[in-house]
């Protein structure tokens, strides 16, 4: 037999030694330099996006796949490509690699999930008299951004305090010029009305001044001078005034209380605690500015189980601050491998020094030592928490007789009044809850409807989202990540793809309508489950109905009842709140809305003139070339809009 012969019939490669080839082969052809590597299956899907000072040498290590992790060694094996981008810097490799992992989110990298932009509180300066309002997204009004807060929750609450601290005006722009008396928050002492003259521009830039002070850390000065205002009002006998200075000082004490510890030796800094446990990582991330707290947030990455928790926070930091300005100090719990290399890299992007710190001693050990015990506590709650959601997707499967617990459940709704405003929803859940950022919502566009026809709006909604969700080619699932001992799958199934359920709001009809939608896409394999409420609408004797099946009822203190009822009452909130919006807003909508070209000065002034929309389809075309801001030849386009029916 020829050697040819005896390769033809030779068996193939094992997968973890013809992958560690595919990445020898790229080794003669690399640099000796820095820069970003991806490694990618045989799908093109990218598996892994890695940093090096070298590439060359960084890569070697991937040839030699036994003697590597377990989590290395399946990586490798998986590898059938390979793509690199060489950098000027290992700095300029470390932003470019926390960039690609936001976007293409590989399966061996740890995941920041909830990448949300923070709120901030922004005092205008664009104006006689500044607001005091919540701000997120870009910087691009003028005025001074006091933040990052924590969430949506703590901003808010640190406003109402500082209103009723400052006075300091809410309204916007348009409704401060229109104002011709006070509003309700002057009356219950919340603004000083600065709209109306009840203040004098001077004495209202005082107010600004001190509460811009209190939000660069100058509280105590602040209250110092509150204090003695309201001394000196009471020796005066004003008593009054005294006491409007009174409430003043109580609201700062307030906003003082609420935001707990204070740390007199950190005066700007995020700082990261993370605890892992379980395979599982919390990163609790507290924000201290201008020496005070201003709250914090439990973030809990994806990543593979083997990952220490030192890794974890490397890869978390550079993802962090991948978008976001980063303070003078950074406080960290584990010392991470990239320390050094983020301080450089953070400071070039900040265009000032920026430390990295693991604190070792005095208060910021204290204050870092309650932070742990804060992660530790929210990774407690958020593994319970999952253990409980898992049980009850486990009785979902069971009481609706599925293969497997359900990682995506769609439920829908509609809301009406009388076929106004028709509105269609649906809601997600899954795993970790209730997904709302895969939320949607449908205006009703078919005009052949009959008002109120529940039953062609629920065909509407689910004939558009099936359609679409074949056009878009959902990807097919991969394998998990983590071993089969157990373990999340590093894909978020609940991101993307076909639901494994969907629940509707209402009995056998709706379940046929639905039904006949998806056999009519093409959509044969997802279960439908619809629920209609029980005899004189009680929770608790609610009707199943599916394919297959008599309807049925669950126990009335079983608690996958409990849940499902959560889920279509979470429909309901959602599809009824976007109903209201719309209706809000068609109440407030104007015939001149339709007229291409009418602006709101324009819509101003035929409002003032005429004094409502109506009045301005009634008018002549004379009274409206008699407007105004309103040439003749927009008169009679106005005109011929209300009147040339031909």
């Amino acid at each position: 037999m020829s050697n040819e012969d005896e390769i033809q019939v030779s068996e193939p490669p094992a997968p973890l030694d013809a992958g560690a080839a595919v990445i020898a082969d790229y080794l003669t052809r690399l640099p000796n330099a820095p820069g970003v590597y991806r490694m990618i299956d045989r799908d093109g899907d990218v598996l892994y996006v890695g940093k090096a000072a070298n590439l060359k040498k960084r890569v070697v290590a991937y040839t030699k796949p036994y003697d590597q992790p377990a989590r290395i060694a399946r990586m490798i094996a998986n590898t059938a490509s390979m793509e690199f981008v060489q950098t000027n810097s290992e700095v300029e490799a470390l932003l470019l690699e926390a960039n690609l992992i936001k976007r293409l989110r590989p399966r061996y990298n740890v995941h920041l999930r909830d990448d949300k932009s923070f709120p901030f509180i922004l005092v205008t300066g664009d104006h006689v008299a500044p607001q005091i309002i919540k701000h997120r997204g870009a910087k691009s009004r003028k005025g001074e951004y006091f933040g990052p807060f924590a969430s949506a929750y703590s901003v808010n609450g640190t406003l109402n305090t500082l209103q009723r601290a400052f006075l300091l005006r809410s309204c916007s722009d348009s409704v401060f010029e229109g104002r011709t008396r006070p509003c309700l928050l002057y009356q219950i002492k919340r603004c000083s009305a600065p709209c109306v003259g009840k203040i004098s521009p001077e004495d209202y830039q005082h107010l600004v001044d001190q509460a811009v002070g209190f939000l660069r850390g100058k509280s105590q000065d602040v209250k110092g001078e509150l204090t003695h205002e309201m001394e000196a009002a009471a020796e005066a006998l004003d008593f009054e005034k005294a006491a409007r200075m009174r409430d003043r000082v109580r609201a700062l004490a307030h906003v003082q209380l609420q935001q707990g510890i204070n740390p007199q030796t950190i005066e700007e800094a995020d700082l990261f605690a993370a605890h892992q446990e379980g395979g599982h990582t919390c990163i609790q991330v507290f924000f201290f500015r201008s020496g005070q707290n201003w709250g914090n947030r439990a973030y809990f990455p994806r990543h593979d189980r083997a990952i220490e928790a030192a890794e974890v926070l490397d890869s978390f930091l550079a993802q962090f601050y991948d978008e976001r300005e980063p303070p003078k100090l950074i406080l960290i719990s584990h010392d991470v491998p990239g320390r050094a290399l983020l301080e450089e890299a953070l400071s070039i992007k900040a265009d000032r020094r920026v430390e990295v710190l693991m604190p070792q001693r005095g208060e910021k050990r204290e204050v870092m030592a309650q932070a742990v015990m804060n992660a530790r506590e929210s990774l407690a709650r958020r593994m319970a928490e999952s253990a409980t959601q898992a049980r009850l997707l486990e009785g979902v499967a069971e009481a609706f007789d599925l293969d497997h617990p359900p990682e995506r459940i769609e439920v829908y709704d509609n809301s009406h009044i009388q076929g106004t405003n028709a509105i269609g929803a649906f809601i997600v859940s899954g795993p970790e809850g209730f997904v709302k950022s895969q939320y949607r919502k449908f205006n009703i566009k078919s005009t052949d409807l009959k008002p109120g026809d529940d039953y062609a709006m629920m065909r509407e909604v689910l004939m558009r989202r099936f359609t679409r969700l074949v056009k878009e080619n959902t990807p097919k699932p991969v394998a998990p990540v983590f071993d089969e001992k157990g373990g999340d799958d590093d894909v978020d199934k609940a991101r993307h793809g076909y639901p494994d359920l969907v629940l509707i709001d209402g009995g056998l009809g709706q379940l046929s309508v639905a039904r006949e939608v998806l056999a009519q896409v093409g959509v044969t394999d997802v279960p439908v489950v619809s629920i209609a409420k029980g005899p004189d609408r009680d929770a608790g004797r609610e009707h199943f109905f599916m394919d297959g099946r008599p309807p049925f009822q669950m126990e009335l203190k079983s608690p996958v009842l409990f849940y499902l009822q959560r889920l279509r009452d979470e429909a309901h909130r959602f599809a009824i709140g976007t109903h209201r919006a719309k209706r809000a807003k068609a109440f407030t909508a104007s015939p001149l809305d339709e007229i291409e070209g009418i602006g709101p000065n324009r819509k101003r002034a035929l409002l003032n003139h005429f004094g409502s929309g109506r009045a301005v389809t009634r008018a002549g075309l004379a009274d409206l070339e008699a407007v105004g801001g309103i040439s003749k030849a927009m008169a009679k386009k106005i005109y011929d809009h209300f009147h040339d029916k031909g």
